[in-house]
């Protein structure tokens, strides 16, 4: 399994304890557990043979707080669709040229997005096709 996988795998996990917590906040129920405390070793050996490094999880950890954030998904979801200019996304997002440089910033620190100039325009689109997979599955999940 790559890093990408966990990334899906994150991400599922992520909209899934969002759709619970509101739930959670809806019918105050308890959590279901076991009746008695049985650890299976087998599974549990299995499962952190596979765990990656405390610190790639953490990596990890950071990579998702970039989709922490609403304007990041637009910007993300908008290159997704189409390569734009910090002009084309400050006018389709309603928004400033510099709240959108700076969002655009944070996403290039993360790799999610690259750039390439053409004259005296820059032109931002997703840094590779993970990205849109990431985007397009979380998507998907929502929607079910």
């Amino acid at each position: 399994m790559n890093r990408y996988s966990y990334i899906i795998i994150l991400v599922y996990a992520a909209i899934e304890w969002r759709k619970g917590s509101e739930v959670m906040k809806k019918e105050k129920e308890e959590i279901e557990k076991c009746d008695f405390i049985c650890v299976h070793e087998e599974i549990v050996q299995q499962v952190n043979e596979k765990m990656p490094e405390e610190e790639k999880l953490s990596c990890l950890a950071e990579f998702f707080k970039i989709f922490g954030d609403t304007t990041r998904i637009k910007i993300l979801y908008v290159l997704m669709c189409s390569e734009m200019c910090v002009c084309d996304l400050a006018q389709l997002l309603h928004m400033t040229q510099s709240a959108i440089s700076h969002q655009l910033r944070v996403l290039k620190q993360m790799d999610l997005v690259k750039n390439r100039r053409e004259g005296k325009s820059i032109f931002y689109s997703l840094s590779d096709g993970h990205i849109k997979t990431i985007l397009s599955q979380g998507l998907e999940h929502i929607n079910e």
